[in-house]
């Protein structure tokens, strides 16, 4: 038996933020990460919203990117004393995993951090607030997922945590919130969505309710993301809709070794100076990831259906694979993501030496490998690597070379 699990309620469409002004309830907590939300109004929308349904409101701002476990435990602290019964998390995929992991401890107090990370072992939530979630990205979908990525800036290493009671009781998926990114989020969220659309699709766990959400997502994207990244804003309405769509079909069909990968390097080294962020390492990662399981007749086949929705060509499934390949890399050329982590820059634009030096790399690669085949999301992937396949399709990522094992 498999279970398929989704929002209660999904608001779309412009104005949806509006829905706020209908939740019934005393106290809601919102919780938001940097300026951009209250730059651009909407933060004081929500706030007003609410106060309006006649909720007393408290804010919890400043959540980072790359949220780590200190300022979940805060904000545990903040709704230990405040005592929402509606939690409200509006922003990209940080403040809303932030907010996720925030009420498990607040439900939970004596809950740790290690606890939260047992895949599928939270226990039942809902017993002192709901929540809802507002995405502003269009990305990682956090807004219908049972998935929260949490940072653990000690050893450098971000956790996933897994299960269905995180997944939101509302999502409010407005597109006027995204029409503010920068057109650099834009290639990053939307290769984030890209990756969650393929790797579902492929995944061990894929089912007929996952499969039409994934395919649909992938042809949006596709049709979408380059046009959104030229300041399409039609297309960028689009993508919104289109990222939710993945994220409801991955976060049923789980995901793979590109997210694994992702989860694991981002943070690895953040001591020399940067991170590599989450969206533009899995598009860096997914074409290798593609060769590296294609070598799986099941996940090959797979490979050549997304090729026949996207209209690629190919006689056969050795041909589609290579040129859905080509096809992603191109996408990451025009949005100006580098091919590898060799050439990743600080700024995460193309340099010809990225801020990762190769000996460092080296060093740390046989941990990254071991963590990443740890990794929650490495279980569902379509084929298991060993410990030395994965530091060589680590390698590949690193200086862009052929998957050739």
């Amino acid at each position: 038996m498999a279970r398929f699990c989704l929002p209660r309620d999904v608001y779309h469409g412009k104005g949806s933020l509006a829905e706020l002004k209908n939740f019934k309830g005393k106290r809601a907590m919102i919780c938001v990460g940097g300026g951009s939300m209250k730059k651009f109004g909407f933060l004081q929308k929500a706030e007003d919203y609410l106060k309006e349904a006649g909720f007393e409101v408290q804010i919890f701002e400043g959540i980072e990117s790359d949220p780590s476990v200190e300022t979940v435990m805060k904000g545990a602290e903040a709704m230990a004393e405040f005592k929402p019964d509606w939690i409200v998390a509006i922003g990209g995929g940080s403040p809303i995993d932030a907010a996720k992991a925030m009420w498990i401890k607040y439900e939970y107090p004596d809950c740790t951090f290690e606890d939260m990370c047992k895949v599928f072992g939270i226990p039942e939530l809902r017993r002192k607030a709901h929540f809802c979630a507002v995405s502003s990205t269009s990305g990682t979908a956090t807004e219908v997922t049972a998935f929260s990525i949490i940072t653990n800036y000690a050893n450098g290493v971000k956790y996933p945590i897994a299960d269905f009671e995180i997944t939101p009781d509302v999502a409010i998926v407005d597109p006027e919130l995204a029409e503010t990114m920068p057109k650099k989020l834009v290639a990053h969220t939307g290769m984030d969505a890209m990756t969650h659309a393929v790797e579902a699709y492929v995944s061990t766990a894929n089912c007929d309710f996952t499969d039409p959400l994934a395919i649909h997502a992938i042809e949006m994207i596709q049709e979408n993301l380059v046009k959104s990244y030229n300041d399409d804003m039609t297309a960028r309405d689009a993508m919104h809709n289109a990222q939710c769509l993945a994220g409801m079909a991955f976060s049923n069909a789980l995901l793979g070794i590109v997210h694994s990968m992702a989860h694991k390097t981002g943070a690895a080294f953040a001591d020399y100076g940067a991170h590599i962020i989450h969206g533009a390492a899995n598009a860096m990662y997914l074409p290798k990831v593609i060769a590296f399981n294609a070598k799986d007749e099941t996940a090959k086949k797979r490979y050549g259906v997304i090729a026949d929705y996207m209209h690629l060509g190919g006689s056969n499934d050795d041909e589609k694979v290579d040129l859905l390949i080509k096809y992603l890399r191109k996408m990451n050329d025009d949005m100006n993501i580098p091919h590898c982590i060799k050439n990743y820059g600080k700024d995460s634009f193309p340099t010809e030496q990225g801020f990762v030096p190769e000996e460092v790399f080296l060093e740390r690669l046989p941990k990254i490998a071991e963590l990443a085949i740890g990794d929650a999301c490495t279980g569902s992937n379509p084929r298991q690597p060993s410990q030395e396949e994965m530091e060589k399709l680590l390698k590949c990522c690193y200086y862009d070379t052929e998957v050739d094992f």
